[in-house]
């Protein structure tokens, strides 16, 4: 049977729960209960178990009897065991109120002989899992979910080495350090590192933070199926309980966009500029995380490229203190939230904090591109094009290509700093016109709206008194 085929299983098991008024977010974090129990027992992991606690003893039970029993397995295992398996309980509260429903989903599971059918691992296959839930639009999960596509793409120009220590400050599910992890086994077998090597890329090598701690519950669950038992921070990476998070070598990440309620500020003290605008904060904190020489690619949507007032303060100080190499223009429609234009920046911090970046280079994959969606998927072969143009220029070179740009720092100083450049402009594409602010609410839009409008019906009217004459 093929993960696919599993994963299909599985969510089929969903309709069970419908009738419950369970929803999909709610189901994969029930479902993280009971298959992290199955998995042990599959595994031979059982042992950090209490064994009164352990699979056998929950699948004996039925009805009544086995609702009861659930529910203090929960509370026992998220008050009473330690380590990661307190963190991925605690707080743990079933929201299935039928036994036979409970009774149902547990035999489904127990039927599958995991450890067996599933060849690529169960970390791959609880992935598949996320990724589905991540795809259901009343899920509202794929905020928490970038495309494996563009996260193993991104992993495979930073490339992440053995040794190296890799942080994502938004990590949602923790894919960004799994691709990683899954990058450095594919150079590196277990047999050919020492056990000290070893010890290093399963403890210390991969670590995150996140708020949401339903998300954190699922991150834990997707670390430990694929053998990474690195710090996951349960918490908010703009505040200074995270500044411990630093000198790293890697940090990839896809960090939350928008405004924080009320216009809350970052209470980092160790960045330079304090605004209510959560990815400029996250841009500050991800560069001043790095070592010197450290490499980072992160997606951040259009208006870090071109805001003024603070934004445009940010961009030079970023600019001074980091190489930024390359951005990537991404197409419209491959995320959760489908208007939303978005970019990658590849860049590494430098030795100094003056003078690091000379010329960036600009790819536009988002001009004359499908519309991608459900319909059309973003798949990996839609990066060959950059990737090669990218790799030219990890050499050294500039290669010719009409998607590729670049601008040296005087010429993007004399634009104000804005970085928003690089979109192909021709006669297949609507004029771009690059925007001084970006638009946060929905009172700005439905002002603008009203704006045209009125602008209509002054243009009919006049046309009616034309008329008349």
């Amino acid at each position: 049977m093929s993960e696919q085929e599993i994963v299909q299983k599985l969510w089929n098991l969903c309709n069970i729960l419908r009738d419950d008024g369970i929803t999909y977010h709610q189901y994969v974090t029930e479902l993280t209960y009971i298959l992290f129990l199955k998995m042990a027992n599959e595994t031979g992991a059982e042992e950090s178990i209490d064994e009164h606690y352990r699979w056998n003893n929950l699948a004996s039970k039925s009805g009544l009897e086995l609702k009861r029993f659930y529910n203090e397995l929960l509370a026992y295992l998220g008050d009473k065991s330690t380590g990661k398996i307190q963190q991925i309980y605690q707080g743990s509260k079933s929201n299935i109120e039928e036994p036979k429903n409970l009774e149902k989903i547990i035999k489904g599971i127990d039927k599958f002989d995991w450890y067996q059918e599933n060849k690529e691992g169960l970390g791959d296959l609880y992935e598949g899992l996320l990724e589905k839930n991540a795809n259901e639009k009343k899920s509202g999960a794929g905020q928490y979910f970038t495309p494996r596509v563009l996260i193993d793409m991104m992993v495979k120009l930073i490339k992440p080495q053995l040794g190296e220590t890799c942080y994502d400050p938004a990590c949602g599910t923790f894919g960004f350090m799994i691709a990683a992890n899954k990058y450095v086994k594919n150079k590196h077998d277990d047999y050919s590192i020492s056990d000290k090597q070893y010890d290093f890329q399963k403890y210390k090598a991969f670590k995150g933070c996140e708020l949401v701690h339903e998300t954190h519950r699922l991150a834990l669950m997707n670390a430990y199926l694929h053998n990474t038992e690195g710090e996951i921070m349960l918490g908010d990476a703009l505040t200074s309980e995270a500044k411990k998070m630093k000198n790293f070598d890697v940090i990839l990440t896809n960090p939350p966009f928008g405004t924080k309620k009320g216009g809350e500020r970052s209470t980092r003290d160790d960045i330079t500029y304090q605004t209510s605008n959560k990815q400029f904060n996250f841009l500050q904190v991800i560069y001043r995380s790095l070592k010197a020489g450290g490499r980072c690619a992160v997606v951040l949507p259009d208006n870090v490229l071109f805001a003024t007032g603070e934004g445009q303060a940010i961009r030079k100080e970023f600019m001074d203190m980091c190489n930024l190499k390359a951005v990537l223009r991404l197409p419209t429609g491959i995320f959760y939230a489908q208007g939303v234009k978005t970019n990658v920046l590849f860049f590494t911090r430098g030795e100094r904090d003056k003078g690091n970046t000379k010329e960036v280079c600009f790819y536009d994959m988002r001009s004359n591109m499908p519309k991608f969606g459900k319909t059309i998927t973003l798949q990996s072969e839609d990066f060959t094009g950059f990737i090669k143009v990218y790799e030219a220029l990890e050499n050294g070179e500039f290669a010719i290509n009409d998607r590729w740009s670049k601008y040296n720092r005087s010429e993007i100083a004399s634009k104000g700093n804005t970085l928003d450049l690089g979109l192909i402009k021709d006669s297949g594409v609507t004029e771009y016109e690059y925007m001084q602010d970006p638009i946060e609410s929905g009172e700005e839009i439905i002002a603008n709206l009203e704006e045209a409008v009125d602008l209509i019906k002054s243009v009919v009217k006049e046309l009616k008194a034309l008329e008349v004459k």
